[in-house]
């Protein structure tokens, strides 16, 4: 009868060695996301992070989570993995930025059939990156090695953000008023949403990512990154009174704002207000979707949206664009009639 091998867990497809050695490779881009409120170093069982109470009579936690769903695709197969990680801190900070919160710390988790340092190491030093641009600590994560699960050179992605606000002045929508002006910051491109249908876009037209779009390939415009707008709203809630925010994400401007508006108020949105960038008049054309299905699938050139009284619009827009944004006056808040849209596109 013939010996039965030894197995390693090696032999099963899982190399601990090499997420030891991407850990080294990774500390020090994380190490410079370190804010003092963190307790302890990379590598532990759990990330801890002191709570600023000093600072906070009644402090509220706020919590997301997200991915980047199947713009990774585009990603995987361009081989571009550094940028691909702050799409990952964006679609998490934002959301939690929408509530008025400062973001504090994020953890990620990278999942994969086999551990490439080549393509790990770009991608977590992005999600850094994203960190460095949001103020958040990465203070923990985890790389999961699972063969069998992914097809080969495959990996997702999730990540979790923490931030605080405090409880008088969390941001919900309930002080908007009649007249109030709705502000739109610009978007860097698609962000992370609608990607299913980009691909399927891609196909029908016969495009890649290769193809020219004025002085771009659809590799550079589709995979830029998604714009973090946590700086520059921190920037502004000192000085104005913000009293909503949205996040534009998959559902479009309208879907996206109704979130943050009572009930007994709407708003009309101009859509001449902004001209969307050249990669969205791109997927309506080659992909023939109409207007409708653009809005409510992609943001359309706006990235983020709030609502400020009308007599702060200027102070508004003057801290926003010294804060490196681009600022569209989109249009106005106003009494709800009855069995109308919260949001109206005209």
């Amino acid at each position: 009868m013939s010996q039965r091998p030894t197995l390693t867990y090696a032999d099963a497809g899982v190399d601990i060695d090499a997420g030891n050695r991407l850990v080294d490779e990774i500390r020090e881009p994380v190490e410079a996301t370190r804010r003092p409120e963190v307790i302890g170093g990379l590598g532990g069982f759990g990330g801890l992070f002191e709570l600023p109470v000093d600072r906070y009579r009644r402090p509220v936690l706020v919590s997301g989570t997200d991915g980047v769903g199947t713009k990774l695709r585009l990603a995987i197969d361009a081989q571009r993995y550094d940028g691909i990680g702050i799409d990952l801190v964006a679609m998490c900070v934002n959301d939690v930025l929408v509530t008025g919160a400062e973001p504090l710390f994020f953890l990620d988790y990278y999942a994969t059939a086999h551990l490439d340092a080549a393509v790990a190491a770009p991608v977590i030093k992005s999600i850094a990156e994203g960190c460095r641009q949001a103020g958040a600590s990465l203070i923990g994560g985890e790389t999961a090695e699972m063969p069998g699960m992914y097809a080969a050179g495959d990996f997702d992605l999730a990540g979790f953000c923490v931030g605080v606000v405090e409880y008088d002045d969390r941001i919900d929508g309930s002080h908007m008023t009649e007249g109030d002006v709705v502000l739109g910051l610009a978007s860097s491109g698609a962000h992370s949403n609608g990607y299913s249908l980009v691909r399927r876009i891609l196909e029908v037209a016969g495009a890649t990512l290769e193809t020219r779009l004025a002085d771009q390939s659809l590799a550079d415009a589709l995979l830029a990154p998604t714009r973090i707008y946590v700086k520059a709203i921190r920037q502004l809630l000192p000085r104005v009174d913000v009293r909503g925010m949205a996040h534009i994400t998959g559902g479009g401007l309208a879907e996206n704002f109704a979130r943050v508006i009572p009930d007994h108020l709407a708003a009309t949105i101009e859509r001449s207000a902004w001209q969307q960038p050249a990669i969205f008049d791109w997927l309506a054309q080659a992909g023939n979707v109409s207007d409708a299905e653009m809005a409510r699938t992609f943001n359309c050139g706006i990235g983020f949206c709030l609502v400020v009284p009308a007599d702060q619009v200027a102070e508004a827009t003057d801290v926003l664009t010294e804060a490196g944004e681009q600022v569209f006056e989109l249009g106005r808040v106003h009494t709800r009639e009855e069995n109308a849209d919260p949001v109206r596109l005209v």
